[in-house]
């Protein structure tokens, strides 16, 4: 009786394609939204990302992400290092600057200033360039995304002079860094040298990066800064879930991408619920048919059923896959760098499916369920 089901289904093709569409660009449109919802705001947490060393980040009470944040007196490193647990600490400088190309375009940039001895505080990979040319005069080395922000017309960033505030800068590498969540251009180099770079102000430790001696939780060691000093200390994935946090609560993303899945959820079950009415209106004979010869309802039901796995699973599956071609055709924008597909969507994705396939499955049956079995002999 299943295969008489789908033989019934696919038999319709226009209404088999119909169902087909429906679940597949509404799995898409979950998927996707839910897929770049997800990554967009883990770029709050970008710059914890980007120094894959530091255990523990300490800075002023009042500061909240990496880019919310408000400088320290340069005594803070010391107190820091003086903490019983703390294997290592070593300065981090995070400020905004302007920045005049060689062309005379004017850029917004962040300025990262990294250890001059260790340069933790710098992404681990470079794509071109080594970490010791930050060792000559004035170099700094400019994250992937911004090449393409400050350099649109495909010229070379190696070896370009910049005019940062009034001071030279010279581009000597280029670091395969996670974007910001805004995107803007990045230029890391050495502190000492970033001290230069940025306009002179009383405080300008921005954090201390520290390290956890061995056999110490982090945890309990960023217990003891914060009671020995005063200055709020977080682990690194405590500083980075701030950072996620702080977009959720401070931006309309949630609700914009909220109203796109719940759009593709209604549109899902607008297309769904129509076709498989229409095609149950229409095969209303043979399903009368079948109960006159002594089918059961319940047969009836596991009939539909297997009619909705059928479209279930092949859209579902489609909408998955183009989801996936989408993230992998759109890999080498650099605003897409990094996206991937966290397990929990397509998880929640077919949840989604299943729900729009057992309504709009109710409701299509009512009618068969309530038909007479002498009613295809009037």
């Amino acid at each position: 009786m299943l295969w008489i089901a789908i033989r019934m289904l696919t038999g319709d093709a226009q209404k088999f394609y119909g169902l087909l569409f429906g679940i597949a660009f509404s799995t898409l449109l979950i998927t996707q939204q839910l897929t770049i919802f997800v990554n967009l705001i883990e770029r709050g947490a970008s710059g914890v990302y980007n120094a894959p060393e530091a255990e523990i980040w300490v800075m002023d009470p009042v500061s909240r992400t990496t880019d919310v944040n408000y400088a320290m007196p340069s005594t803070a490193l010391d107190e820091v290092r003086s903490v019983p647990g703390v294997e290592w600490a070593v300065p981090h400088l995070r400020a905004a600057a302007s920045v005049r190309t060689s062309a005379g375009d004017l850029e917004g940039v962040a300025i990262i200033g990294v250890d001059d001895a260790t340069l933790i505080g710098l992404p681990e990979r470079l794509l071109e360039g080594d970490k010791s040319i930050l060792s000559r005069p004035d170099s700094v080395i400019i994250d992937d995304g911004g090449v393409v922000n400050l350099f649109e017309n495909g010229e070379e960033p190696i070896g370009q002079r910049l005019e940062l505030n009034d001071q030279r800068a010279v581009i000597r590498g280029i670091a395969d860094s996670i974007p910001s969540f805004t995107s803007q251009v990045t230029l890391y180099t050495k502190y000492s040298q970033a001290l230069n770079f940025v306009p002179g102000t009383r405080n300008r430790l921005t954090f201390v990066l520290a390290g956890v001696s061995e056999g110490l939780s982090a945890e309990d060691v960023a217990a003891r800064i914060e009671q020995q000093t005063g200055l709020k200390a977080e682990t690194r994935q405590e500083f980075a879930d701030a950072g996620v946090s702080f977009i959720v609560e401070n931006t309309g993303i949630p609700t914009n991408f909220g109203i796109t899945v719940v759009l593709g959820f209604v549109v899902g079950v607008a297309i769904v619920g129509l076709t498989f009415s229409l095609f149950i209106r229409d095969n209303i004979k043979q399903f009368g048919a079948l109960k006159a010869i002594g089918v059961t309802n319940a047969k009836i039901v596991s009939m539909v059923g297997a009619q909705a796995a059928l479209v279930g699973t092949v859209g579902y599956a489609l909408g998955v896959i183009g989801t996936v071609v989408f993230i992998y055709a759109f890999s080498g924008n650099p605003f897409f760098k990094g996206f991937y597909i966290p397990w929990q969507i397509p998880l929640i994705s077919l949840v989604s499916v299943i729900i729009i396939l057992a309504m709009t499955g109710f409701i299509a049956l009512r009618s068969v369920l309530n038909t007479e079995p002498a009613a295809v002999f009037r």
